[in-house]
C-alpha cells in the first residue's frame, strides 16, 4: 500500500507537532510492505533512512508552521501546490497526523485526518483572538471531516468533544494515544536539576510546581494564578513556574496579560516565573525537581505534559476536565478548574503531604509506563490498514 503522509507540521513546536514527530518516526520503523511518501516543506530532522519512505520536498510561499496557525492562512497556490504533489504519486490513502496542516487531496483517495481536540470549537473566543483566524479555521475542519473517510484521534474525551461539537459520527473515529519519548526519566543528579533550573531563571532551593504548555486563555492560567494567590499564606515556601511559548508559536497568548497581573499582585510577585521555552533535557529535570505538574486546563484533548511528568515520577495536579482523568488516572489530584477554592485545596496538598506525593509518584512512573510511540504508531498502521481493506 502507498500511504501519503502529511509532515508539514513537523517543525511546530506544540503537542500536534510532537505527536506528528514521533509518531511518524515509530510508524516507519514499523516492519510493513508499504511505502511512505512523506510531505513536507522545511527542512527536519528524520534520520530515518528507509527503502520505504519517500521524502516529497515543497518549496512553498509560506512554510506551514507560519501559514497555518490562528491568525495565519495559506495562500491558494501553495494549497494547489501541495494538491498537485499528491496528485503526482501513486497513493492508495492519506494521513493527516493534525488536522491543523490538512490539504485537500483528489477526492479518489480516501484520508484520514487527526483531530486532537474539539477545544477550538468548544471555547471559540478563548482560542481565537480574531474573527478571521475562527473563520479559516472553521473552513478548514470542516473540508477536512468532509472529504475524509476516517478520523484519528487521542483520547475518549477527545471523541466525545469531535462528536458534540463538529458533528462528527462517532463510527468514523478511531482512537489512538500519545506518550513521552525516552528523555523524560527521573533525572537524580542535582547538580542537572539544578543546572536547569538556572537556565529558565528559577531559584534553586526553591519548593517548585510547574506549569507546562501554552500561555493561551483557554489553559485557565489566571484561575491557577488565583489558586496559588488564595493558598499563598500556607504555601509560602513554594514557587510556581510557568513554562512555554510566550509568543505560542502563532497561536493566542495570554503572556502580557498574566506578566501585568503578577507584577501587581503581592501574593504573586516573585514566587511566579515565566520561563518562555526551554529544551527537552532542561524540561525533564525541571519537571524531577518539581514537587508536581499543574494543568488547569478548561479542557484537553490529551495533555502530553501530563504524561512526560509522569514519567518523571511527578504527580499532577489536574483539572477534572477533558481528557486528564482519563490519562493521569490515580497520578493526580483533581480539581474543578471553575472554583478557585479546589484549586487552591490541590496546591496545598500536594505541598504539604510528603506521603501522599511519594504514592502518587510511583504510581505516575508506572502508569506512564503503559503509553508508547510504538504501541501507537501500531494502532494508527491498523486503522490504515483497515481502511485499505474495507
Amino acid at each position: 500500500m502507498n500511504i501519503g503522509v502529511d509532515a508539514t507540521c513537523w517543525n511546530n513546536n506544540r503537542g500536534f507537532g510532537r505527536f506528528t514527530r514521533e509518531l511518524l518516526t515509530a510508524l516507519f520503523l514499523l516492519d510493513s510492505d508499504h511505502t511512505f511518501y512523506v510531505f513536507v516543506d522545511q527542512p527536519q530532522n528524520l534520520s530515518i533512512k528507509s527503502e520505504n519512505v519517500e521524502m516529497v520536498h515543497l518549496d512553498l510561499k509560506r512554510p506551514t508552521t507560519k501559514a497555518a496557525v490562528a491568525a495565519g492562512r495559506r495562500s491558494l497556490m501553495d494549497i494547489w501546490r501541495l494538491y498537485r504533489a499528491a496528485a503526482a504519486r501513486p497513493l492508495d490513502i492519506m494521513f493527516y497526523p493534525a488536522v491543523y496542516s490538512w490539504f485537500p487531496v483528489p477526492l479518489g483517495i480516501p484520508s484520514m485526518v487527526t483531530i486532537h481536540d474539539a477545544i477550538a470549537e468548544h471555547f471559540p473566543d478563548l482560542v481565537f483572538p480574531g474573527r478571521k483566524g475562527r473563520l479559516f479555521w472553521a473552513l478548514k475542519v470542516r473540508l477536512a471531516l468532509w472529504s475524509c473517510r476516517r478520523i484519528l484521534t487521542v483520547s475518549c474525551a477527545a471523541k466525545r468533544e469531535i462528536v458534540e461539537y463538529m458533528n462528527a459520527d462517532p463510527a468514523m473515529i478511531d482512537l489512538t494515544s500519545e506518550a513521552p519519548v525516552s528523555i523524560f526519566r527521573r533525572v537524580t543528579d542535582e547538580r542537572v536539576k539544578m543546572a536547569a533550573r538556572q537556565r529558565a531563571g528559577l531559584p534553586p532551593e526553591a519548593n517548585l510546581i510547574v506549569y507546562v504548555g501554552g500561555l493561551a486563555p483557554h489553559k485557565n492560567l489566571d484561575g491557577l494564578l488565583d489558586g496559588f494567590a488564595l493558598a499563598s499564606p500556607e504555601i509560602d515556601n513554594v514557587h510556581l513556574a510557568l513554562v512555554g511559548d510566550f509568543r505560542g508559536a502563532g497561536f493566542h497568548s495570554n503572556y502580557r496579560n498574566l506578566r501585568n497581573r503578577v507584577s501587581a499582585e503581592p501574593a504573586l510577585q516573585g514566587r511566579v516565573h515565566f520561563t518562555d521555552h526551554v529544551s527537552d533535557e532542561d524540561l525533564a529535570a525541571l519537571y524531577s525537581s518539581a514537587l508536581a505538574l499543574a494543568l488547569p486546563s478548561f479542557s484537553e484533548g490529551f495533555g502530553l505534559p501530563a504524561i512526560e511528568a509522569m514519567s518523571c515520577g511527578v504527580p499532577v495536579l489536574a483539572s477534572n476536565r477533558g481528557s486528564l482523568p482519563e490519562v493521569v488516572g490515580e497520578a493526580g489530584i483533581y480539581f474543578d478548574p471553575y472554583k478557585v477554592a479546589e484549586i487552591a485545596e490541590a496546591l496545598i496538598q500536594i505541598s504539604s503531604d510528603d506521603v501522599l506525593r511519594q504514592r502518587l509518584s510511583a504510581i505516575a512512573e508506572t502508569r506512564a509506563g503503559q503509553y508508547t510511540w510504538r504501541g501507537a504508531a501500531q494502532k494508527t498502521l491498523g486503522f490504515l490498514e483497515h481502511m485499505q481493506g474495507a
